[in-house]
């Protein structure tokens, strides 16, 4: 699997976990509509699927997946929620996203 679409695919599957822990967030910290349930727990559904995806060891996956998603809620921190990552957040970031890139794409023996 080349890196654009192993990183792609992370990418969609941490914004369907944010999203899916985002909409029961909104209705029980801000009073909105318990309706949201529902699609919650689509997008959390299409988050364990998507996880399926990747041809690596599940357990390798889901610690690179850390990586990734750390970066997908920095950008959910500024495009949602308003609140612009400091540089702090950016430098932490990119250290889970090198250590996710060591994690998934070290040459492994055959």
């Amino acid at each position: 699997m080349d890196y654009v679409k192993t990183f792609s695919l992370f990418a969609a599957t941490a914004f369907c976990e944010i999203l899916g822990c985002y909409l029961p967030w909104l209705w029980l910290r801000q009073g909105r509509t318990a309706w949201l349930v529902v699609p919650a727990a689509a997008s959390l559904a299409l988050f364990a699927w998507l996880l399926t995806l990747h041809p690596q060891a599940a357990g390798r996956v889901y610690a690179a997946y850390g990586g990734v998603y750390i970066g997908v809620a920095l950008a959910w921190l500024w495009a949602v929620d308003g609140i612009r990552p400091t540089g702090w957040d950016v430098l932490g970031a990119g250290v889970a996203l090198a250590g996710m890139g060591i994690i998934l794409f070290a040459p492994r023996p055959a």
